[in-house]
């Protein structure tokens, strides 16, 4: 007995030791891209008080896609198709939104929205009807990067979701259910649960936008799963997080 209870032992201290190595390896490695950047982008002493610490990117972009979705919730509708498209230009400086683009998107395949639809994201078939597909709604987009200077070599950016889903997940199965070419700059994002887990000292592998904003005592502002108003609460987690000293930078790379 006392054999098994020491190999016990010895094995929970090994889990352990393994999840401690862990964190350490990810902090470190978040540590150096702060350091990293600091020295290469931005000069630690023109940081104004309360802006947070210098960043890697001019420019942070908020986004938050809705997209269409059945009566049970559950299950995604095939193909599932971006209905609201928001995104905010946030500089990185000043945690300020300096622009923002928002357009409403009809859907090609079921351009009739479900009951279910309507009350999860607040979207009613009136504010879809007669608004561009959404291969136009993406032109327009890149219309407003160019617009915004956000597509000039010297102007970094980054995109900045509440999980993967919007970049990884229902963009490029747009593109390529619709034959769009994806533009480079969707490929590269920050997943903002991953610096949020950073900030508080441990990994919250469910955090979501609602727990992230009750944490940080921020109320939420508008309607839940509307793109836009979600756009706007990141946006809040986002310079909460900053000033906390975090430094933001692509997850998916």
């Amino acid at each position: 007995r006392q054999t098994v209870t020491t190999m016990a032992l010895a094995q929970a201290n090994l889990f352990n030791l393994r999840a401690f190595l862990h964190r350490s390896r990810t902090c470190l490695a978040w540590s150096q891209a702060r350091m990293a950047c600091s020295s290469a982008s931005v000069d630690v002493s023109e940081a104004r008080s309360g802006e947070g610490v210098p960043q890697c990117y001019d420019y942070f972009l908020v986004l938050d896609f809705e997209a269409t979705c059945d009566e049970q919730g559950h299950r995604r509708p095939k193909p599932q198709e971006i209905i609201e498209f928001p995104c905010l230009k946030v500089n990185s400086r000043t945690l300020e939104v300096e622009s923002v683009f928002h357009q409403y998107v009809l859907p090609d395949v079921r351009p009739q929205l479900t009951g279910f639809c309507t009350k999860l994201t607040g979207i009613t078939q009136e504010m879809v009807d007669g608004k561009p597909h959404f291969p136009e709604v993406l032109q327009e987009f890149d219309v407003w990067m160019n617009t915004n200077g956000l597509l000039e070599p010297s102007t970094k950016s980054l995109f900045v979701t509440c999980g993967d889903w919007d970049l990884k997940t229902i963009l490029p199965s747009e593109c390529q259910r619709l034959k769009l070419n994806r533009p480079d700059y969707f490929t590269k994002w920050c997943n903002l649960k991953t610096p949020f887990s950073l900030s508080v000292g441990c990994f919250h592998r469910n955090a979501s936008m609602v727990s992230m904003l009750e944490h940080f005592d921020i109320p939420l502002e508008g309607r839940h799963h509307s793109g836009i108003d979600d756009c706007r609460n990141i946006a809040k987690i986002l310079r909460a997080i900053v000033l906390k000293g975090n430094t933001i930078r692509s997850t998916n790379v």
